[in-house]
């Protein structure tokens, strides 16, 4: 499935590489890596297989989930795939509380899912800030600790795991940037010296340069 994940997204453009000519995220990391998995709601085949993994990957939960919670705005679409496939409620989650009337930060009939065990649905974990800022809404408004974070991609961040593990929530993702390189590799996507500038990204973003 790691191997599959990952031949999806680069064959969709979802994933691009580039040592030369890096991306410089909003964050103002230089990255080689950038990712926009919201290209792959376009491919109806690739969409079912990553549907497919998110659902293999909550049968493996230690806990049954009773509702599935996206993030926006990237996972709705994902959050909503997998709660049809899996025949459970949806709710989404915004970044930040609305300003304005009810001021919820959690959008779905919330009062009937107070108490109720959720997974929350990613689209990419980066620094994982916004996963738990998303888990925080749920405590607050579901009034239950998430049992877990899904997501398509991570990039492996040390501390971004290191972050999860510190606030006690399960992560895990159908692929990360080491195997999405071991896929490249077995293809001769970079060379080896490529291979090996790019690894180095992950283990250190902020002083990695191409």
């Amino acid at each position: 499935m790691k191997a599959e994940i990952a031949r999806i997204l680069l064959e969709t453009d979802s994933v691009k590489l580039n040592l030369k000519q890096p991306f410089k995220w909003t964050s103002g990391i230089v990255s080689p890596i950038y990712c926009d998995n919201r290209r792959l709601i376009s491919f109806p085949a690739y969409r079912e297989i990553i549907v497919q993994g998110f659902a293999d990957l909550i049968a493996n939960l230690p806990e049954n989930p009773e509702v599935i919670a996206g993030t926006a705005t990237a996972a709705i679409p994902w959050a909503s795939f997998v709660a049809m496939k899996l025949d459970l409620p949806l709710l989404y989650i915004r970044p930040e509380p609305k300003g304005h009337g009810a001021g919820k930060q959690i959008e779905g009939a919330t009062e009937n899912f107070i108490g109720k065990k959720s997974i929350i649905i990613e689209d990419l974990i980066s620094t994982g800030g916004s996963s738990l800022k998303a888990a925080q809404a749920v405590i607050r408004e579901l009034e239950q600790k998430p049992i877990g974070i899904l997501a398509i991609f991570q990039y492996g961040f040390p501390d971004a795991i290191q972050l999860f593990k510190n606030e006690g929530y399960f992560m895990d993702t159908l692929c990360n940037l080491d195997e999405l390189m071991d896929y490249a590799s077995s293809l001769s996507y970079f060379s080896e010296s490529e291979t090996d500038k790019i690894r180095t990204f992950a283990h250190n973003p902020k002083l990695w340069h191409p």
